[in-house]
């Protein structure tokens, strides 16, 4: 965020997202393109540090696997099967438009875009689950976003959440909730990581070769601006329905608690984990009081 070019793609991201609600993949893909194409005005000379220098207590890491048609073409299969042919297999017994296909196939589409981080795909996530498919409300999608922040690796907590949670509420015929659940969890966590590891073992070979070429750096640098404004949203989005949970009257103990929470740990560098502990602690003891 070096250049004011690089804050204005951070605000229409953010612009895109809050307020005309485009999906982030188009975001995404947007940024890509400006990146390839306006490398005059995104120089990557300037946000990329090429060949950095490490110091000499480094741990020297092992030469990249040599890239091959043949590897590559074993590598494709064998990840590819593994990612799909559960994943039909469920459709074909459950039904093509029943939870556990649809889960599979948008939690696939997910695993494709987690360029940022956890943080920068879970607007996308939030955005699809409660508006587009309608499997979650907005009350229970906030209470996944709350449970991931109690512990590191957010995302997973998040997907497995809405996974489990989506199938309760929309169980096929004859299945319990918690069978229908389980399975959508477990179906979840699968086409998260399966496509992960494909892009891993396929791009290793080539990552110190794209590093060097400018454009390619062009085109993150943009595309992580971007990925700055999609968090933004989250953190909006966040605060918003926190603050004024489910469009009504403002949550003052909502408040307090978000403001003490942030002078105990900056002023007085409390822990997360016993900051976390209190606010819970809080919580509950507010919710009883208030018998709602």
């Amino acid at each position: 965020m070096k250049t004011p070019a690089l804050w204005l793609v951070t605000a229409a991201a953010f612009t895109a997202i809050f307020v005309f609600k485009v999906s982030f993949v188009i975001i995404l893909a947007v940024a890509a393109l400006v990146g390839l194409l306006g490398g005059r005005w995104f120089p990557a000379t300037e946000h990329t540090k090429e060949g950095t220098a490490v110091g000499e207590a480094a741990v020297e890491l092992p030469p990249a696997p040599k890239g091959s048609l043949r590897r590559t073409a074993a590598v494709g299969a064998i990840c590819l099967a593994l990612w799909w042919l559960p994943l039909l297999a469920i459709g074909g017994w459950l039904g093509w438009s029943g939870v556990h296909f649809q889960e599979g196939w948008f939690f696939s589409k997910a695993a494709l875009v987690t360029f940022g981080g956890a943080y920068a795909v879970l607007p996308y996530v939030s955005q699809m689950t409660v508006d587009h498919y309608g499997w979650l409300t907005q009350r229970q999608m906030m209470a996944g976003l709350g449970l991931a922040e109690t512990t590191p690796g957010p995302l997973i907590m998040v997907l497995q959440f809405v996974g489990f949670a989506a199938a309760w509420q929309h169980p096929p015929d004859g299945w319990s909730p918690l069978a229908a659940a389980t399975l959508g969890a477990l179906v979840t966590t699968w086409v998260t990581f399966v496509p992960c590891f494909l892009f891993v073992f396929l791009g290793a070979p080539h990552v110190e070769t794209l590093r060097n070429r400018p454009r390619i750096s062009t085109m993150m640098t943009v595309m992580t601006a971007a990925v700055v404004g999609v968090i933004l949203n989250l953190a909006v989005w966040f605060t918003w329905h926190s603050l004024w949970p489910g469009g009504g009257s403002f949550d003052f103990f909502a408040a307090v608690v978000a403001v003490a929470s942030w002078v105990a740990m900056e002023r007085f560098k409390a822990g997360i984990i016993p900051t976390l502990a209190a606010c819970a602690g809080l919580g509950i003891l507010y919710r009883l009081a208030v018998g709602s």
